[in-house]
């Protein structure tokens, strides 16, 4: 994939995430609070603690942190992977969101 292929497929990505997570606090009642400036999105919990998730176009990634962990997502075959555990995005970041909160969230990704 090319540098522009990325910023597309990466910025559409950022976008989903953030409108996925909004729509699933409304329709928990959990108070997220989504930050987005410049390539990257903070998902922000009641307790203070955050998921930061960002672009890293040098080595056309995707990075996320939790409070427990971080982990590099590359993209193989039309989904973005963790290049050691080999956990796909959506299931991980519907995980790692569920347990930062406290309850359980299915993110429409």
């Amino acid at each position: 994939m090319n540098d522009s292929q990325y910023e597309d497929l990466t910025d559409a990505l950022l976008l989903a995430i953030e409108d996925a997570v909004e729509n699933a606090a409304d329709q928990t009642g959990l108070d997220i609070e989504v930050e987005s400036v410049g390539g990257k999105v903070d998902l922000v919990f009641p307790d203070h603690t955050k998921i930061i998730i960002n672009k890293q176009p040098p080595l056309q990634q995707i990075w996320v942190a939790t409070k427990f962990n971080g982990h590099h997502f590359g993209y193989q075959d039309g989904q973005w992977v963790d290049v050691r555990s080999g956990a796909e995005l959506h299931a991980f970041l519907d995980e790692a969101v569920s347990l930062q909160a406290g309850s359980t969230i299915k993110l429409a990704l």
